[in-house]
């Protein structure tokens, strides 16, 4: 937090133009950190039921347990690579 006698970290806008392209970018950034939160749940609601054993969401694409484990790990990796990139999409586009 800034102290009164500092200046702000961001000057207000004035330009119409310029406040546009702000919303553009805050609601794309937003829409992206959603969407990987989203994913994040559902992976970790699916984990849960395959680790309770009720249910077998990998049973038709691997037979064994321990391949539905590694089915499992493949999609949380592939989340985790999505997550990275989106937020170094938003991290660069700060600076």
């Amino acid at each position: 937090m800034s102290s009164p006698d500092e200046e702000p970290t961001q000057k207000p806008t004035t330009d119409r133009t310029e406040a546009e392209r702000g919303n553009k970018w805050m609601g794309r950034n937003w829409l992206g950190i959603a969407a990987v939160s989203i994913l994040g749940l559902v992976l970790l609601v699916v984990g849960m039921l395959q680790a309770t054993g009720l249910v077998g969401v990998f049973a038709p694409v691997a037979e064994s347990e321990t391949q539905q484990w590694v089915a499992f790990g493949v999609l949380v990796l592939i989340w985790v690579a999505l997550a990275g990139w989106s937020w170094t999409g938003i991290s660069k586009s700060n600076q």
